[in-house]
């Protein structure tokens, strides 16, 4: 079932259609959904799919050329491959010169590895033959870094050469909420909590079965594809493994300042460095500064994939009761927790619920941008933290404050995000209060006579 990604598929047809040439890079970390999307994409066109290995240069050529010749009319069975790359790529432009072709290359980072002058022979051949071929061109890759740098990057040889690029991102709220027929309520929530949106994971829990379920057949099952995937993903792009098993595990139970890494990590500054730089550019981890922020000092790092952190927190220490079968002891060890893990969760699909607002043109002030703040409130000297705060172009601020809780938001937390925007010398403020369960008589009507107040309930958001 294709679900999602409406405007990049779009995007992709309308570029098809114009018959010109194209050259798209479309890039994203693992199990995110690339090659799914250009599957959809080339459906029912002339294509050429070849998805390179993490093998030998000659090995790709000989996989590339039967790719090719799959498709050319001067297909010879005599040949085994072409003699080299450029010959390869000429023939795919030959090809396109009088007809629509898609080439698509899978896993590009593999192909640029194992022949390191690859990229110019690709950017030697778009500048001899892409005003009158009819070649739409596309790069895939999952090394987000490399695709970025060595493919984009102003020093790559294919710098200004594209014509488009599109970053895959995993699903919204919005978008799991319509992959799903039978999950319902707050369970929609922890089920795209737990799989990070990632549409492979998604695709592997069963709505006609309950979140505890689910949970149970999927990470606390030692067959369970879910239940080695973090690992088994880390050694597959990282060769210390160990070590960035350690780092993950370390931020997603807590420590989040490079200091803090390296003090449950055991490792030096610039090696720790080195490493979480790696799984920035896997997508794994990313670099957070309190919303206004410019000094570095003040960054912390989070994992960018709530799967991740369900995984490392409740699964990663409990290898050996699960190894044994017991999922059921293990489910009733970390039940109550999953409530404080959905917090975070909560924080990130009431931002994408503001998004949606803004677009629709439902928000009270107009911001250009959104994210959270901490740092330390000098009235009490204590470290504090909003978890919403977006600011628009006429300095109009708003402040927002996310609560997954089993009882009703009251009005002491309402004055409490009042009074941590003080913290900020603006004048124009809209508040919101986002809530599981709904909101106290205090809290509702002190937000109706302040009048710059908007009150959300999750079951509000599930039907939005």
């Amino acid at each position: 079932m294709f679900v999602g990604r409406e405007r990049e598929l779009a995007d992709l047809n309308r570029r098809y259609e114009s018959g010109q040439f194209e050259f798209a890079v479309i890039y994203g970390r693992r199990r995110v959904g690339k090659t799914t999307l250009i599957n959809e994409f080339i459906k029912d066109k002339e294509c050429i799919l070849y998805s390179a290995t993490e093998t030998n240069s000659k090995q790709n050529l000989t996989e590339l050329s039967r790719s090719i010749y799959a498709i050319s009319e001067d297909y010879n069975s005599s040949e085994s491959s072409f003699t080299n790359f450029q010959a390869a790529f000429e023939t795919v432009f030959k090809i396109a010169d009088n007809r629509r072709i898609i080439f698509v290359i899978d896993e590009y980072p593999y192909l640029a590895d194992c022949s390191k002058g690859i990229s110019s022979v690709l950017q030697l051949l778009i500048d001899r033959y892409h005003e009158s071929s009819k070649l739409f061109i596309i790069l895939c890759g999952s090394s987000m870094s490399f695709m970025e740098n060595q493919v984009m990057g102003y020093k790559s040889p294919l710098y200004g050469r594209r014509t488009c690029q599109y970053k895959i991102r995993p699903f919204e709220f919005d978008e799991a909420k319509r992959y799903y027929s039978k999950f319902k309520g707050e369970d929609i929530a922890t089920i795209y909590g737990i799989t990070g949106g990632i549409p492979l994971y998604m695709s592997l829990m069963n709505d006609r079965l309950s979140v505890e379920q689910n949970i149970k057949d999927n990470f606390l099952t030692p067959n369970a594809y879910l239940y080695e995937e973090p690992t088994n993903l880390i050694k597959q792009e990282c060769r210390d493994a160990s070590q960035y098993n350690s780092i993950i595990s370390a931020i997603a139970n807590g420590a989040s300042r490079l200091s803090e890494i390296c003090t449950k990590t055991d490792l030096d500054t610039s090696l720790a460095t080195s490493y979480i730089n790696k799984l920035i550019g896997l997508g794994i981890v990313k670099k957070e500064l309190p919303f206004g922020a410019t000094n570095s000092r003040k960054a912390i790092y989070v994992l960018e994939d709530s799967m991740f952190i369900f995984w490392y927190k409740f699964v990663q220490n409990n290898t050996s009761v699960i190894n044994r079968g017991f999922a059921d002891i293990v489910y009733k060890k970390i039940e109550p927790q999953i409530m404080g893990f959905m917090g975070a969760v909560f924080e990130e699909i009431c931002k994408q619920y503001m998004w949606q607002l803004l677009i629709q043109e439902r928000v009270p002030i107009e911001f250009t941008d959104l994210g959270r703040w901490w740092g330390t409130d000098p009235r009490t000297r204590s470290q504090t933290e909003i978890d919403i705060i977006g600011k628009s172009d006429t300095d109009d601020y708003l402040f927002g404050e996310c609560k997954w809780t089993n009882e009703k938001v009251d009005l002491a937390v309402l004055e409490t995000l009042i009074s941590r925007s003080e913290l900020f010398n603006y004048k124009n403020k809209h508040f919101y209060l986002f809530a599981k369960k709904g909101f106290t008589k205090g809290c509702i009507e002190k937000a109706n006579a302040m009048g710059n107040v908007t009150l959300v309930c999750y079951s509000d958001m599930i039907k939005g």
